[in-house]
């Protein structure tokens, strides 16, 4: 499964490991006791008792995380460099490899932004909402094109005169797109999710955590409702 996410990310499903029955049988375990699935419906899921259903809805609303961390997700994601960095903020649960452009030297794709008003008052950081004007955006873009290709033709040509890419990256904006393998526990992607399809959050990264719950939610459809109720 892969979502498409702004205009050249996404967020892909590569694996995972666990199921809602999986955090069920990590909690009974305490007990010595093991469930099963009740039925398997018709396109091959299996489906929980309501006793399981009920245990995983308790786990959730009184703290109880780590059955949930026995789960695994990895996604691939494409992303700005800036918003990968308010990804990586979610250090516990998670592991990451990136694309290294130590040695790719490839061109890469820009971020072309959706322009935003910035923030009203003294506010610190968020932006307002989109802008509507046409000529101020078309100035926006047009700058903003204009300064990404000169940092791009910078870059091309430092690589083609022998500079290492290591150093020739430097000179890459942070719209500069980025690819990684994401691992991470079904309560820490509930923890991403949470906080970053938040309002508060930044647009760009609120789109990436829909995307995120989106292919999540359907592979444990008890567990994902109730980590995240607050927020869907």
């Amino acid at each position: 499964m892969l979502i498409n996410v702004l205009d050249a990310g996404y967020v892909e499903l590569v694996d995972v490991m666990g199921s809602d029955l999986t955090i069920v049988n990590a909690a009974r375990v305490s007990f010595n006791k093991e469930s099963e699935w009740q039925e398997i419906d018709n396109e091959g899921n299996g489906v929980l008792s309501a006793k399981d259903s009920k245990l995983i809805s308790y786990l959730a609303e009184h703290k109880h995380w780590t059955p949930f961390a026995h789960p695994q997700i990895t996604l691939r994601i494409k992303a700005p460099i800036s918003i990968r960095t308010q990804l990586f903020k979610h250090k516990i649960g998670f592991v990451e490899n990136e694309i290294s452009r130590r040695y790719v030297s490839y061109v890469p794709d820009i971020y072309q932004p959706f322009w935003r008003a910035k923030p009203a008052g003294s506010a610190k950081q968020g932006s307002e909402d989109f802008v509507k004007d046409g000529e101020n955006k078309n100035t926006f873009q047009r700058t903003y094109k204009e300064a990404t290709d000169k940092c791009l033709e910078i870059y091309n040509s430092l690589i083609d005169n022998g500079v290492a890419p290591e150093q020739a990256r430097f000179v890459l904006p942070q719209g500069t797109y980025t690819e990684w393998w994401w691992t991470g526990s079904l309560a820490a992607y509930a923890r991403v999710y949470n906080q970053r399809s938040d309002p508060h959050a930044q647009w760009e990264v609120r789109e990436y955590a829909k995307a995120i719950g989106a292919i999540i939610e359907p592979l444990f459809p008890e567990s994902w409702i109730v980590l995240t109720k607050e927020n869907t």
